[in-house]
């Protein structure tokens, strides 16, 4: 059965009043839409997946010509093929590492670029393989330059103590012994001092010497600190002192004549001391007897001064000495 023309239907909104019904909504979902959360990472792994891996004959090939040519269009396609490998070491010191993981692998992109440079294709040896030692080394430092407010890391014995501390602490424990430092001292060829020393700079935490020393009290742990430069009157004495020997050392040497006298001034008070060969060969007498006159002069010369200035017996520094 046909249904009547006269029979109500629902008619569309007009145009003009939907499409603002669209515009508003739309806004609306704008506004409780939350911004994607960007992750550098993520996307410096994307980036680097774009450049394809050499094969070892692309690689070796590329190297040799870059060793002869030194093109940086050679060098360019060396780095962007080994980028993912910074990545893959980079991950192995993440659990050294509590920030920025980046920071790691751009520290790693320094050492690749080292490796290029300095890579001999001749030695028989893969590039990457040679490059994996300076990613290593220079991710190594930055972790240990940048672990505490204090560097840490500056020897060799160090450097090993540092990458290898936390592995065999965790080998020793798992194995059943005590990782005391003696133990971990003997099984990596270093001093217990030194690995006494690593663990409390690994493990101990940076304060600040404005930090309270307490929650109830104002003083701050820098407070308590000894100051080790010297008090304004100590500077002052030090100068009286300093002045005051000056002037016995003019009375001292009036005194003096001959080979005495150039002894005196040429091996005891120059800036630059003349040997004892130097002197002996001047004076015309042996190395011997210069030294014996060089003694008898400073013996004289500190009961002169013993005598006329007590006080210079605390500063040592005033007094000529041997060399």
């Amino acid at each position: 059965m046909r249904k009547s023309n006269t029979e109500t239907k629902e008619l569309p909104a007009p145009i003009e009043e939907s499409g603002k019904e669209l515009t508003v909504q739309r806004e609306e979902e704008e506004k409780n839409k939350l911004p994607v959360k960007f992750d550098p990472l993520q996307k410096y792994l994307q980036e680097i997946s774009k450049y394809p891996i050499l094969s070892r004959e692309e690689e070796e090939r590329i190297a040799k010509e870059y060793y002869k040519t030194k093109d940086p269009r050679l060098a360019y396609k060396l780095v962007v093929s080994n980028l993912r490998l910074v990545v893959k070491i980079a991950l192995e010191f993440q659990k050294f590492w509590a920030y920025n993981f980046l920071d790691l692998i751009q520290e790693g992109n320094l050492g690749l670029l080292q490796a290029v440079k300095k890579f001999d294709p001749y030695k028989g040896v893969k590039f990457s393989y040679y490059a994996s030692f300076w990613i290593k080394a220079y991710i190594l430092k930055y972790i240990m330059d940048n672990w505490k407010l204090v560097k840490m890391g500056t020897t060799q014995a160090q450097r090993k103590l540092f990458y290898k501390l936390r592995k065999e602490k965790e080998r020793l424990a798992a194995l059943g012994f005590e990782a005391t430092p003696a133990e971990i001292a003997k099984r990596l060829g270093v001093k217990e001092k030194e690995v006494e020393e690593m663990e409390q700079r690994m493990f101990s935490q940076d304060i600040s010497l404005e930090a309270p020393i307490s929650p109830d009290s104002d003083d701050t742990v820098g407070s308590f600190l000894r100051d080790s430069r010297p008090t304004p009157e100590d500077t002052y004495a030090r100068e009286e002192i300093l002045n005051n020997f000056k002037k016995l050392l003019k009375e001292f040497a009036k005194d003096l004549k001959g080979k005495d006298y150039v002894i005196f001034h040429e091996r005891l008070l120059a800036e630059k001391p003349k040997t004892l060969n130097e002197l002996s060969q001047k004076l015309g007498i042996s190395k011997e007897r210069v030294r014996q006159i060089e003694e008898k002069i400073i013996r004289k010369l500190r009961k002169f001064m013993e005598e006329r200035l007590p006080d210079a017996y605390y500063y040592p520094l005033a007094l000529p000495h041997k060399d």
